[in-house]
Protein backbone atom coordinates (compact mmCIF):
# COMPACT_ATOMS: atom_id res chain seq x y z
CA UNK A 1 0.00 0.00 0.00
CA UNK A 2 2.89 2.30 0.70
CA UNK A 3 4.22 1.59 -2.79
CA UNK A 4 0.87 2.45 -4.34
CA UNK A 5 0.72 5.73 -2.43
CA UNK A 6 4.18 6.58 -3.64
CA UNK A 7 3.12 6.01 -7.24
CA UNK A 8 0.05 8.22 -6.78
CA UNK A 9 2.02 11.02 -5.25
CA UNK A 10 4.41 11.32 -8.23
CA UNK A 11 2.01 13.05 -10.61
CA UNK A 12 0.94 15.46 -7.90
CA UNK A 13 4.50 16.48 -7.27
CA UNK A 14 5.10 16.87 -11.01
CA UNK A 15 2.05 19.11 -11.26
CA UNK A 16 3.25 21.25 -8.43
CA UNK A 17 6.67 21.60 -10.03
CA UNK A 18 5.07 22.65 -13.34
CA UNK A 19 3.18 25.53 -11.81
CA UNK A 20 6.28 26.60 -10.00
CA UNK A 21 8.13 27.23 -13.33
CA UNK A 22 8.97 30.93 -13.81
CA UNK A 23 9.81 32.53 -17.18
CA UNK A 24 12.74 34.91 -16.80
CA UNK A 25 11.02 37.95 -18.48
CA UNK A 26 10.52 41.44 -17.20
CA UNK A 27 7.09 42.91 -16.54
CA UNK A 28 7.39 45.33 -19.51
CA UNK A 29 7.95 42.49 -21.99
CA UNK A 30 5.04 40.52 -20.57
CA UNK A 31 2.68 43.53 -20.87
CA UNK A 32 3.92 44.15 -24.44
CA UNK A 33 3.17 40.58 -25.49
CA UNK A 34 -0.23 40.83 -23.84
CA UNK A 35 -0.99 44.10 -25.72
CA UNK A 36 0.04 42.64 -29.09
CA UNK A 37 -2.15 39.59 -28.48
CA UNK A 38 -5.14 41.73 -27.60
CA UNK A 39 -4.58 43.90 -30.71
CA UNK A 40 -4.41 40.87 -33.04
CA UNK A 41 -7.55 39.46 -31.43
CA UNK A 42 -9.35 42.77 -32.01
CA UNK A 43 -8.29 42.91 -35.69
CA UNK A 44 -9.42 39.31 -36.23
CA UNK A 45 -12.80 40.08 -34.69
CA UNK A 46 -13.21 43.15 -36.96
CA UNK A 47 -12.42 41.10 -40.08
CA UNK A 48 -14.86 38.41 -38.99
CA UNK A 49 -17.62 40.95 -38.38
CA UNK A 50 -16.98 42.60 -41.82
CA UNK A 51 -17.15 39.27 -43.62
CA UNK A 52 -20.39 38.37 -41.83
CA UNK A 53 -21.84 41.77 -42.80
CA UNK A 54 -20.89 41.32 -46.49
CA UNK A 55 -22.32 37.83 -46.53
CA UNK A 56 -25.61 38.99 -45.05
CA UNK A 57 -26.01 42.02 -47.32
CA UNK A 58 -24.73 40.47 -50.58
CA UNK A 59 -27.45 39.57 -53.08
CA UNK A 60 -26.57 37.05 -55.80
CA UNK A 61 -27.09 38.34 -59.37
CA UNK A 62 -29.40 36.17 -61.43
CA UNK A 63 -29.74 36.00 -65.19
CA UNK A 64 -32.94 38.03 -65.06
CA UNK A 65 -31.13 40.81 -63.17
CA UNK A 66 -28.35 40.79 -65.78
CA UNK A 67 -30.84 41.02 -68.64
CA UNK A 68 -32.65 43.84 -66.86
CA UNK A 69 -29.36 45.67 -66.29
CA UNK A 70 -28.43 45.39 -69.96
CA UNK A 71 -31.84 46.60 -71.07
CA UNK A 72 -31.64 49.54 -68.66
CA UNK A 73 -28.14 50.37 -69.96
CA UNK A 74 -29.37 50.24 -73.55
CA UNK A 75 -32.32 52.51 -72.78
CA UNK A 76 -30.00 54.91 -70.96
CA UNK A 77 -27.70 55.03 -74.00
CA UNK A 78 -30.65 55.78 -76.28
CA UNK A 79 -31.75 58.62 -74.00
CA UNK A 80 -28.21 59.99 -73.95
CA UNK A 81 -28.08 59.87 -77.74
CA UNK A 82 -31.30 61.85 -77.94
CA UNK A 83 -30.21 64.37 -75.29
CA UNK A 84 -26.64 64.48 -76.64
CA UNK A 85 -25.28 64.21 -73.08
CA UNK A 86 -21.83 62.78 -72.29
CA UNK A 87 -21.51 59.46 -70.47
CA UNK A 88 -18.56 57.85 -68.68
CA UNK A 89 -16.00 56.11 -70.86
CA UNK A 90 -16.25 52.50 -69.75
CA UNK A 91 -13.93 49.76 -70.99
CA UNK A 92 -16.99 48.00 -72.39
CA UNK A 93 -17.70 50.99 -74.61
CA UNK A 94 -14.13 51.06 -75.92
CA UNK A 95 -14.38 47.36 -76.79
CA UNK A 96 -17.63 48.02 -78.67
CA UNK A 97 -15.96 50.93 -80.44
CA UNK A 98 -13.04 48.76 -81.57
CA UNK A 99 -15.42 46.02 -82.72
CA UNK A 100 -17.39 48.55 -84.74
CA UNK A 101 -14.24 49.89 -86.41
CA UNK A 102 -13.01 46.41 -87.27
CA UNK A 103 -16.38 45.46 -88.71
CA UNK A 104 -16.41 48.62 -90.85
CA UNK A 105 -12.92 47.82 -92.06
CA UNK A 106 -13.93 44.28 -93.04
CA UNK A 107 -17.08 45.49 -94.77
CA UNK A 108 -15.04 47.92 -96.87
CA UNK A 109 -12.71 45.20 -98.06
CA UNK A 110 -15.64 42.94 -98.99
CA UNK A 111 -17.89 45.43 -100.80
CA UNK A 112 -16.32 48.71 -101.89
CA UNK A 113 -19.26 50.25 -103.70
CA UNK A 114 -21.84 49.68 -100.99
CA UNK A 115 -19.46 50.88 -98.29
CA UNK A 116 -18.95 54.20 -100.08
CA UNK A 117 -22.74 54.69 -100.22
CA UNK A 118 -23.03 53.93 -96.51
CA UNK A 119 -20.20 56.35 -95.77
CA UNK A 120 -21.99 59.16 -97.59
CA UNK A 121 -25.23 58.49 -95.68
CA UNK A 122 -23.35 58.42 -92.38
CA UNK A 123 -21.57 61.68 -93.12
CA UNK A 124 -24.85 63.37 -94.00
CA UNK A 125 -26.30 62.45 -90.62
CA UNK A 126 -23.16 63.46 -88.71
CA UNK A 127 -22.70 66.94 -90.19
CA UNK A 128 -23.02 69.40 -87.33
CA UNK A 129 -20.91 72.03 -85.61
CA UNK A 130 -18.97 75.14 -86.62
CA UNK A 131 -15.39 75.96 -87.62
CA UNK A 132 -13.61 79.21 -86.77
CA UNK A 133 -10.61 80.34 -88.84
CA UNK A 134 -8.87 83.46 -90.11
CA UNK A 135 -7.55 84.54 -93.52
CA UNK A 136 -4.97 87.17 -94.38
CA UNK A 137 -3.20 88.11 -97.62
CA UNK A 138 0.11 89.94 -97.22
CA UNK A 139 0.42 92.14 -100.30
CA UNK A 140 4.02 93.11 -99.58
CA UNK A 141 5.28 89.51 -99.48
CA UNK A 142 2.53 88.05 -101.75
CA UNK A 143 1.69 85.39 -99.18
CA UNK A 144 -1.60 83.88 -98.09
CA UNK A 145 -1.89 83.04 -94.37
CA UNK A 146 -4.58 80.63 -93.16
CA UNK A 147 -5.09 79.99 -89.43
CA UNK A 148 -7.40 77.26 -88.14
CA UNK A 149 -8.53 78.39 -84.69
CA UNK A 150 -11.14 75.99 -83.30
CA UNK A 151 -14.21 73.85 -83.97
CA UNK A 152 -17.35 73.65 -81.86
CA UNK A 153 -20.16 71.12 -81.47
CA UNK A 154 -18.72 68.36 -83.64
CA UNK A 155 -20.61 65.09 -83.98
CA UNK A 156 -19.38 62.34 -81.67
CA UNK A 157 -18.91 58.68 -82.42
CA UNK A 158 -21.79 56.44 -81.47
CA UNK A 159 -20.06 54.43 -78.75
CA UNK A 160 -17.19 56.55 -77.42
CA UNK A 161 -19.28 59.77 -77.20
CA UNK A 162 -16.25 61.70 -78.45
CA UNK A 163 -14.12 62.32 -81.55
CA UNK A 164 -10.46 62.67 -82.58
CA UNK A 165 -10.74 65.58 -85.02
CA UNK A 166 -8.23 67.20 -87.34
CA UNK A 167 -8.62 69.57 -90.30
CA UNK A 168 -7.33 69.00 -93.82
CA UNK A 169 -6.91 72.15 -95.91
CA UNK A 170 -6.67 72.47 -99.68
CA UNK A 171 -6.12 75.55 -101.80
CA UNK A 172 -8.18 75.04 -104.96
CA UNK A 173 -7.19 77.13 -107.96
CA UNK A 174 -10.03 77.31 -110.52
CA UNK A 175 -9.54 77.40 -114.27
CA UNK A 176 -11.11 80.10 -116.42
CA UNK A 177 -14.88 80.28 -116.42
CA UNK A 178 -15.12 80.24 -120.23
CA UNK A 179 -13.96 76.61 -120.27
CA UNK A 180 -16.67 74.04 -120.99
CA UNK A 181 -15.90 72.15 -117.79
CA UNK A 182 -14.45 74.27 -115.03
CA UNK A 183 -11.61 72.30 -113.49
CA UNK A 184 -9.74 72.90 -110.28
CA UNK A 185 -6.13 72.40 -109.31
CA UNK A 186 -4.79 71.83 -105.79
CA UNK A 187 -2.07 74.42 -105.14
CA UNK A 188 -1.30 73.50 -101.54
CA UNK A 189 -2.43 70.86 -99.07
CA UNK A 190 -2.00 71.04 -95.29
CA UNK A 191 -3.20 69.23 -92.20
CA UNK A 192 -3.60 70.41 -88.61
CA UNK A 193 -2.54 68.48 -85.55
CA UNK A 194 -4.80 65.81 -84.09
CA UNK A 195 -6.86 66.64 -80.99
CA UNK A 196 -7.97 63.48 -79.16
CA UNK A 197 -11.26 62.95 -77.33
CA UNK A 198 -12.80 66.34 -78.00
CA UNK A 199 -15.90 67.60 -79.80
CA UNK A 200 -14.76 71.20 -79.21
CA UNK A 201 -11.09 71.10 -80.28
CA UNK A 202 -8.73 74.08 -80.13
CA UNK A 203 -6.19 74.03 -82.98
CA UNK A 204 -4.39 77.34 -83.46
CA UNK A 205 -2.38 76.01 -86.43
CA UNK A 206 -1.16 78.51 -89.02
CA UNK A 207 -0.19 77.83 -92.65
CA UNK A 208 1.13 80.09 -95.38
CA UNK A 209 2.25 79.93 -99.00
CA UNK A 210 3.30 82.22 -101.83
CA UNK A 211 0.39 83.36 -104.00
CA UNK A 212 0.36 85.96 -106.76
CA UNK A 213 -2.15 88.75 -106.28
CA UNK A 214 -3.85 88.10 -109.63
CA UNK A 215 -4.54 84.49 -108.55
CA UNK A 216 -6.26 85.40 -105.28
CA UNK A 217 -9.79 85.76 -106.78
CA UNK A 218 -9.49 82.29 -108.35
CA UNK A 219 -8.58 80.50 -105.11
CA UNK A 220 -10.99 78.76 -102.75
CA UNK A 221 -9.88 77.49 -99.34
CA UNK A 222 -11.49 74.11 -98.67
CA UNK A 223 -11.31 72.86 -95.07
CA UNK A 224 -12.48 69.35 -94.22
CA UNK A 225 -12.99 68.39 -90.57
CA UNK A 226 -12.17 64.70 -90.22
CA UNK A 227 -12.42 62.15 -87.43
CA UNK A 228 -9.24 60.09 -87.05
CA UNK A 229 -9.80 56.33 -87.24
CA UNK A 230 -6.88 54.01 -86.51
CA UNK A 231 -8.53 50.93 -88.00
CA UNK A 232 -10.14 52.15 -91.23
CA UNK A 233 -10.89 55.22 -93.32
CA UNK A 234 -11.11 58.55 -91.49
CA UNK A 235 -14.64 59.83 -91.05
CA UNK A 236 -15.68 63.18 -92.52
CA UNK A 237 -17.52 65.44 -90.09
CA UNK A 238 -18.14 68.27 -92.56
CA UNK A 239 -16.41 70.97 -94.55
CA UNK A 240 -16.22 74.74 -94.96
CA UNK A 241 -15.37 76.58 -98.19
CA UNK A 242 -14.07 80.14 -98.32
CA UNK A 243 -13.85 81.64 -101.85
CA UNK A 244 -11.31 84.46 -101.65
CA UNK A 245 -13.02 86.32 -104.50
CA UNK A 246 -15.82 87.47 -102.21
CA UNK A 247 -13.66 88.29 -99.18
CA UNK A 248 -11.56 91.31 -98.25
CA UNK A 249 -8.48 89.75 -96.66
CA UNK A 250 -5.91 92.53 -96.99
CA UNK A 251 -6.36 92.68 -93.20
CA UNK A 252 -6.72 89.60 -90.99
CA UNK A 253 -10.32 88.41 -91.28
CA UNK A 254 -11.77 86.00 -88.70
CA UNK A 255 -14.69 83.85 -89.89
CA UNK A 256 -16.95 81.31 -88.21
CA UNK A 257 -19.00 79.06 -90.49
CA UNK A 258 -21.33 76.10 -90.01
CA UNK A 259 -20.05 72.80 -91.33
CA UNK A 260 -21.66 71.64 -94.56
CA UNK A 261 -21.97 68.27 -96.25
CA UNK A 262 -18.73 67.57 -98.18
CA UNK A 263 -18.81 68.02 -101.95
CA UNK A 264 -16.38 66.73 -104.54
CA UNK A 265 -14.50 68.97 -106.96
CA UNK A 266 -13.82 68.18 -110.60
CA UNK A 267 -10.04 68.19 -110.99
CA UNK A 268 -9.65 66.59 -114.40
CA UNK A 269 -10.75 63.97 -116.92
CA UNK A 270 -9.52 60.48 -117.73
CA UNK A 271 -9.91 58.72 -121.06
CA UNK A 272 -9.73 54.97 -120.60
CA UNK A 273 -11.08 51.89 -122.35
CA UNK A 274 -12.74 48.71 -121.10
CA UNK A 275 -12.62 45.34 -122.82
CA UNK A 276 -14.12 42.08 -121.55
CA UNK A 277 -13.10 38.62 -122.79
CA UNK A 278 -15.82 36.19 -121.58
CA UNK A 279 -13.98 32.99 -122.63
CA UNK A 280 -10.81 33.69 -120.65
CA UNK A 281 -12.60 35.81 -118.02
CA UNK A 282 -10.23 38.74 -118.61
CA UNK A 283 -10.91 42.42 -118.10
CA UNK A 284 -8.60 44.84 -119.91
CA UNK A 285 -8.43 48.42 -118.64
CA UNK A 286 -6.58 50.80 -120.95
CA UNK A 287 -5.40 54.14 -119.53
CA UNK A 288 -5.13 56.40 -122.58
CA UNK A 289 -5.03 60.07 -121.51
CA UNK A 290 -5.36 62.14 -118.35
CA UNK A 291 -6.34 65.79 -118.64
CA UNK A 292 -5.76 68.05 -115.62
CA UNK A 293 -5.22 71.71 -114.85
CA UNK A 294 -1.45 72.04 -114.66
CA UNK A 295 0.38 75.14 -113.50
CA UNK A 296 4.01 75.25 -114.57
CA UNK A 297 6.46 75.11 -111.69
CA UNK A 298 10.19 74.87 -111.19
CA UNK A 299 9.97 71.27 -110.02
CA UNK A 300 9.19 68.58 -112.55
CA UNK A 301 6.22 66.46 -111.58
CA UNK A 302 4.94 63.10 -112.79
CA UNK A 303 1.63 61.26 -112.89
CA UNK A 304 0.64 57.62 -112.67
CA UNK A 305 -2.67 55.77 -112.36
CA UNK A 306 -3.50 52.96 -109.93
CA UNK A 307 -6.36 50.61 -110.85
CA UNK A 308 -8.18 48.41 -108.31
CA UNK A 309 -10.84 45.83 -109.24
CA UNK A 310 -13.33 44.24 -106.85
CA UNK A 311 -15.43 41.50 -108.50
CA UNK A 312 -18.02 39.26 -106.79
CA UNK A 313 -16.63 40.32 -103.39
CA UNK A 314 -13.19 39.11 -104.49
CA UNK A 315 -10.46 41.74 -104.37
CA UNK A 316 -8.04 41.41 -107.28
CA UNK A 317 -4.47 42.61 -106.90
CA UNK A 318 -4.17 46.23 -107.98
CA UNK A 319 -1.95 47.38 -110.84
CA UNK A 320 -0.42 50.71 -111.78
CA UNK A 321 0.84 52.40 -114.89
CA UNK A 322 4.32 53.73 -115.43
CA UNK A 323 5.17 57.29 -114.45
CA UNK A 324 4.75 60.02 -117.06
CA UNK A 325 5.82 63.65 -116.90
CA UNK A 326 2.79 65.76 -116.10
CA UNK A 327 1.33 68.07 -118.73
CA UNK A 328 -2.11 69.55 -119.35
CA UNK A 329 -2.87 66.33 -121.24
CA UNK A 330 -0.66 63.41 -120.17
CA UNK A 331 -0.60 60.48 -122.62
CA UNK A 332 -0.19 56.92 -121.25
CA UNK A 333 -1.61 54.41 -123.80
CA UNK A 334 -1.12 51.47 -121.41
CA UNK A 335 -3.34 48.39 -121.00
CA UNK A 336 -3.64 46.53 -117.71
CA UNK A 337 -5.13 43.01 -117.63
CA UNK A 338 -7.17 41.57 -114.73
CA UNK A 339 -8.35 37.94 -114.49
CA UNK A 340 -11.87 37.91 -113.04
CA UNK A 341 -13.54 35.10 -111.02
CA UNK A 342 -15.96 32.67 -112.60
CA UNK A 343 -19.02 34.08 -114.30
CA UNK A 344 -21.66 35.37 -113.93
CA UNK A 345 -20.40 38.75 -112.78
CA UNK A 346 -22.89 39.85 -110.13
CA UNK A 347 -20.95 42.84 -108.78
CA UNK A 348 -17.81 44.51 -110.08
CA UNK A 349 -16.30 47.91 -109.28
CA UNK A 350 -13.31 49.55 -110.95
CA UNK A 351 -11.46 52.31 -109.08
CA UNK A 352 -9.01 54.50 -110.97
CA UNK A 353 -6.86 56.67 -108.69
CA UNK A 354 -4.49 59.26 -110.16
CA UNK A 355 -1.40 60.23 -108.16
CA UNK A 356 1.12 63.02 -108.56
CA UNK A 357 4.70 62.72 -107.40
CA UNK A 358 7.98 64.54 -107.64
CA UNK A 359 10.70 62.26 -109.01
CA UNK A 360 13.69 61.85 -106.72
CA UNK A 361 11.87 63.15 -103.63
CA UNK A 362 10.73 60.84 -100.83
CA UNK A 363 7.15 60.90 -99.50
CA UNK A 364 5.96 63.13 -102.33
CA UNK A 365 3.05 60.96 -103.52
CA UNK A 366 -0.28 62.77 -103.50
CA UNK A 367 -3.64 61.63 -104.85
CA UNK A 368 -5.14 64.26 -107.13
CA UNK A 369 -8.38 62.49 -108.11
CA UNK A 370 -10.37 59.30 -108.29
CA UNK A 371 -13.02 57.56 -110.42
CA UNK A 372 -15.36 54.73 -109.39
CA UNK A 373 -17.51 52.82 -111.88
CA UNK A 374 -18.84 49.34 -112.53
CA UNK A 375 -21.85 47.20 -111.78
CA UNK A 376 -23.64 46.72 -108.48
CA UNK A 377 -26.80 45.09 -107.21
CA UNK A 378 -28.94 48.14 -107.96
CA UNK A 379 -26.91 50.15 -110.48
CA UNK A 380 -24.84 49.70 -113.63
CA UNK A 381 -22.56 52.33 -115.13
CA UNK A 382 -23.12 53.37 -118.76
CA UNK A 383 -19.53 52.54 -119.70
CA UNK A 384 -19.96 49.04 -118.23
CA UNK A 385 -23.14 48.52 -120.27
CA UNK A 386 -21.35 49.52 -123.49
CA UNK A 387 -18.52 47.11 -122.70
CA UNK A 388 -20.91 44.18 -122.14
CA UNK A 389 -22.68 44.95 -125.40
CA UNK A 390 -19.40 45.00 -127.35
CA UNK A 391 -17.61 41.89 -126.11
CA UNK A 392 -13.98 41.43 -127.15
CA UNK A 393 -13.90 45.05 -128.38
CA UNK A 394 -12.34 47.95 -126.44
CA UNK A 395 -14.78 50.74 -125.59
CA UNK A 396 -13.24 54.12 -124.69
CA UNK A 397 -14.96 56.90 -122.79
CA UNK A 398 -14.03 60.12 -120.95
CA UNK A 399 -14.74 60.21 -117.20
CA UNK A 400 -14.57 63.13 -114.78
CA UNK A 401 -11.90 62.97 -112.10
CA UNK A 402 -13.16 63.94 -108.63
CA UNK A 403 -11.39 64.90 -105.43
Amino acid sequence: SSTWQGNMSFPASLENSFWEIHIPLSQEVKYSILGISVTLLFVALCILIWQIYRYCTHKPVSKQDVNGLLSNEQSTQNENLQNNSPTPDYKLESRHDEAERLSRCLSRSSDLASSMDNLEELDEERVQGTLRFSLFYDQLQSRLVVTVLEARGLAAREFSRSADPFVRLRLLWAAREEDEQRLSCVLQEWQTRLVKDSCNPMFGDQFSCSLAEEDVPRVTVRMEVRDFDKYSRHGILGEVRAPLKSLNIIYPLEIQEDLQRPKKDVVGEVLFSLKYMPTSQRLEVGILKIRTVFRSSKTERALYARISVLCNQCKIRHQRTSEKIRWDVTVFNEVLIFVLPDSPIRECSITVSVYELRPGKKSSKRMIGQILLGKGKTFEDEHWKLMMRSLRQPVAKWHLLYL
